[in-house]
């Protein structure tokens, strides 16, 4: 039976593990195939809330229901960092691989020397692009017409390992990096249970293939880049949205006031279909333009209309943009930007 040792932390790891465990132990019934999940490997709990309270993983939570459900003994281990200790925990049970899917951490020869098979890796582009920790954000950023995931051999160098598969996906160009995410984190995880059964009853990982291409790098995404530049055309700023959603999501200002708009289109994409949406106007960048029963609220930029469909006034709860326009009726002129 092979051994495994997975490694993530947020939301979409989680699914990962779910669709992983669940195969694992299907696995049992045929025994050439067989493997298990001996541990899982993720970060500390973090504060989170008014009253930083420490909040699990979304890994460790899911690990400690799967146990108390199947009286399972999957260890977990949420170290801040991998030390001496933390080999000599991982080494104590016996993983032959070491599966990775969002960890976040750089890891090292001495880790990598715990496990017969070396260490696989769930990575959300076609690689060599976009190696690096935001490869969904920026296939949506760069307004990219495919995308995709790949499963690489771990490497010392970030992201720069040998190819075991690669899976491609054409955009829409309405996808949201959440979606994104999830949508590799669940047909990734196929693709690892294989890789997993394929080991398991050969003693090898299936052959792997160079990346071949020019490398790109992602950059890290802070807060502030979530704020919106009216100037910026309606097309680039409905591709930033949808690439910060869920984080670091996207604001603006409204006299004196934060407001996120956390759903949008540009309106140039559905004037096709409805020509009674406006494409553009001489007004100034970020004025809000009118109201819109069917579509929503019609915001200037500075090439093309935005249309606003869910928005949130800071500290308020999210609402739709007829409930919003309720609330707020004298919004109709307001230009958006300064605070």
């Amino acid at each position: 039976m092979l051994r495994v040792l997975y490694g993530g932390s947020p939301a979409a790891s989680a699914k990962s593990l779910e669709l992983i465990l669940k195969d694992s132990a299907m696995s049992a019934s045929v025994p050439d195939e067989q493997y298990k999940i001996v541990g899982v490997l993720t970060n500390p709990p973090s504060a989170k809330g008014r009253h930083k309270e420490l909040v699990p993983t979304e890994v460790e939570a899911y690990a400690r229901i799967w146990n108390e459900a199947r009286g399972d003994d999957i260890k977990i281990l949420t170290p801040e960092h991998i030390k001496q200790d933390e080999r000599t925990a991982i080494e104590a049970l016996h993983p032959d691989i070491f599966v990775c899917f969002a960890y976040g951490h750089i890891l090292g020869p001495k880790f990598f020397s715990l496990f017969k098979f070396g260490g696989i890796n769930l990575h959300p582009s076609l690689l060599p692009k976009y190696r690096g920790a935001t490869p969904v954000n920026s296939a949506i950023l760069n307004r990219d017409e495919k995308t995709g995931f790949s499963l690489q051999k771990m490497s010392l160098g970030i992201d720069e390992g040998d190819i075991l598969y690669m899976q491609e996906t054409r955009l829409t160009g309405t996808e949201t990096a959440e979606q994104l995410l999830n949508q590799s984190a669940l047909l990734g995880a196929i693709s690892i249970t294989n890789v997993l059964r394929q080991t398991a009853k050969t003693g090898n990982l299936p052959h792997a293939v160079p990346q071949a291409g020019t490398p790109s790098y992602c950059t890290t995404i802070k807060k502030e880049d979530g704020l919106i530049n009216w100037n910026d055309s309606a097309e680039k700023i409905d591709a930033q949205i949808r690439a910060y959603t869920p984080w670091p999501g996207c604001f603006t200002y409204a006299n004196g006031q934060t407001l996120k708009i956390l759903k949008a289109r540009d309106a140039l994409k559905i004037a096709v279909q409805d020509n009674s949406i406006k494409k553009n106007t001489d007004l100034a960048p970020g004025t809000v333009i009118e109201f819109n029963k069917q579509r929503g609220i019609l915001i200037q930029t500075g090439d093309g209309v935005l249309i606003a469909t869910e928005l949130q006034w800071q500290a308020k709860k999210a609402m739709d943009y007829k409930s919003f326009m309720n609330g707020s009726r004298n919004f109709i002129g307001t230009v958006l930007g300064s605070n």
